[in-house]
């Protein structure tokens, strides 16, 4: 029975944990924000954060040699928490909606492309021209614009 309750007892203290989880969690965003958004496909940048940083807290991770399951949950409640957190900051206010959710960027514009975005995302000609045929359109020329959406995707309008 001694066995049973010691996967509950915690070894750091909640706050402990709790500031862990808020640190990495933070930390990582702003990482993700810094690096960019071209590798992120059809996830968003924290639903992808979270997925991660959850599989993680439920290892021992963040809580140095912890392996008990209550601080795991609270690594979770923390992680998830601050989650609907920043997405209802994004939601009330406009400019921190800015801050945490990417816009869509100017790639292409009336058949030139943008060279400093494509050195800023590390994007080569050869994988804009294959998203723009997989589009339907044969050529940089052909398009009138073409943007980089937060998806990481590449959305483009045809010249008529």
């Amino acid at each position: 029975m001694d066995d049973l309750t010691s996967i509950f007892e915690m070894t750091v203290p909640v706050w402990e944990a709790m500031l862990r989880g808020t640190l990495i969690y933070l930390g990582v965003v702003i990482l993700i924000r810094i690096v960019g958004q071209r590798e992120t496909g059809s996830l968003s940048i924290p639903d992808l954060i979270l997925i991660v940083l959850i599989s993680e807290a439920v290892s021992n991770g963040f809580a140095a040699d912890d392996d008990s399951l209550t601080t795991g949950a609270v690594l979770v409640l923390t992680i998830v928490g601050w989650s609907v957190v920043l997405d209802a900051l994004a939601y009330r206010f406009p400019w921190f909606r800015k801050v945490m959710k990417p816009s869509k960027r100017p790639l292409i514009q009336d058949g030139e492309l943008n060279m400093r975005l494509m050195r800023r995302e590390l994007l080569t000609r050869a994988e804009i021209e294959a998203q723009l045929r997989l589009q339907g359109i044969e050529s940089v020329a052909d398009v009138e614009r073409a943007f980089l959406e937060p998806s990481g995707q590449i959305s483009a309008f045809s010249r008529r």
